[in-house]
C-alpha cells in the first residue's frame, strides 16, 4: 500500500522529536530515509545527515516538481551534529536546506567534496573552520554529542565517470564510509560501479549499504541529467560486496528520473534471495541491529 504524502501523525514536530529521543543501543544504528538521498543517521547521540534536500527550490529554479512534499523543511531541523555531502548538484548540495541547519546547530560539521568548498562558504554563509574537505582513501575520526566517535572515510564515486579536481585525493563525486556505534554505513552517493569498488567494499565488511537505483541511458543523459547504477547492477554491487543489508537510494523525488523499487526487490529475490534488504518508506525510523548487539559483554 502506498503511504500517503503527508499525514497527521508524522508531522515535522513529531519527526525531529523522533530523531532526537531515539537512542539505539551498542551495536544498532537507526536511519530516517527523506526521499532522493537524503539519510538521517544516529548512533547512540549522534546525529549526521547524507545529503539533506529539505527544500523545493529547484522547483522555484527549473520548474522541477517533487512528486511528494519533503515532510521537513529546513527550519524545522533542530538537531545535528555532521552533515556529509555527497557532490555538488543542487539535489545533494542543497543551498536551501544547509544554511539552516548551520544556523540551527551551531556546533555541526560539513564534510564535503573540496570543489564543494566555494558553494559551502559563499552561497550557504557557512564558516570555513566548520567545513572539512573529504579526502578520500583515509579515515577521519570525529566526535559528536555526548563525546560519542564517529569514524568516516570519504570513497570515491564515479557519477558516471571517477573525475578529481585537485590532487588524487580530490574527488568531485564521493560516498561516505561511516562507522558509528559499532555498525558500518556505506551511502554511495551518485555513482555507478566501477572497477575496484566491489573488492574494496568488501573489506570494510559493510552492515548497511545504501545505493542508487535509477540508473542511466541515452534520453536522459541528453537532457543533461547524470546517471547512476541501475536495479541489476546495484543488486549485484550488495552481493559482491557482502553487504549485510542493502537499502535503495535515489528513484522517488523526480518524475523523469525515478525508478521502481519494487523492480530492484525482484532483482534480488531472482539472482541472491539470501540478500537483505530494506525499502524505507517517507520519513520511517529503520533501526538497524547488527549481530554484534547480540554478543555477551562477559
Amino acid at each position: 500500500m502506498n503511504q500517503p504524502s503527508s499525514t497527521p501523525s508524522r508531522t515535522p514536530e513529531i519527526l525531529m522529536a523522533e530523531i532526537r529521543d531515539t537512542a539505539p543501543p551498542e551495536g544498532c544504528a537507526a536511519l530516517w530515509f527523506f526521499g532522493q538521498e537524503s539519510v538521517v543517521a544516529k548512533g547512540q547521540h549522534a546525529v549526521i545527515y547524507f545529503d539533506p534536500f529539505f527544500s523545493d527550490h529547484l522547483e522555484q529554479l527549473h520548474g522541477l516538481k517533487r512528486t511528494y512534499p519533503s515532510l521537513l523543511r529546513p527550519e524545522d531541523v533542530d538537531v545535528g551534529d555532521l552533515c556529509l555531502i555527497t557532490h555538488e548538484h543542487d539535489d545533494h548540495l542543497d543551498v536551501k536546506t544547509l544554511p539552516a541547519l548551520a544556523a540551527a546547530c551551531p556546533q555541526m560539521r560539513f564534510l564535503a567534496p573540496a570543489c564543494c568548498r566555494p558553494i559551502l562558504e559563499e552561497q550557504c554563509g557557512i564558516a570555513s573552520e566548520r567545513i572539512i574537505d573529504a579526502l578520500t582513501g583515509k579515515w577521519v575520526e570525529l566526535e559528536g554529542r555526548e563525546g560519542e566517535q564517529i569514524r568516516i572515510q570519504p570513497v570515491p564515486a564515479a557519477h558516471e565517470s571517477l573525475e578529481t579536481t585537485g590532487d588524487e585525493r580530490e574527488h568531485r563525486f564521493v560516498g561516505y564510509l561511516v562507522n558509528i556505534n559499532g555498525v558500518v554505513l556505506y551511502h554511495a552517493g551518485d555513482t555507478v560501479v566501477y572497477p575496484g569498488l566491489p573488492d574494496f567494499l568488501r573489506k570494510e565488511r559493510i552492515d548497511v549499504g545504501m545505493l542508487p537505483i535509477n540508473g542511466r541511458d541515452y534520453f536522459r543523459n541528453s537532457r543533461d541529467i547524470v546517471g547512476n547504477m541501475n536495479i541489476r547492477e546495484a543488486a549485484e554491487l550488495a552481493a559482491e560486496a557482502g553487504m549485510e543489508t542493502v537499502i535503495p537510494l535515489h528513484y522517488d523525488i523526480f518524475a523523469n528520473n525515478s525508478e521502481k523499487p519494487g523492480y530492484f526487490l525482484q532483482e534480488l529475490y531472482e539472482r541472491t534471495p539470501g540478500q537483505k534488504c530494506h525499502v524505507m518508506a517517507r520519513g520511517e525510523r529503520f533501526v538497524y541491529v547488527s549481530p554484534r548487539a547480540f554478543k555477551s559483554n562477559a
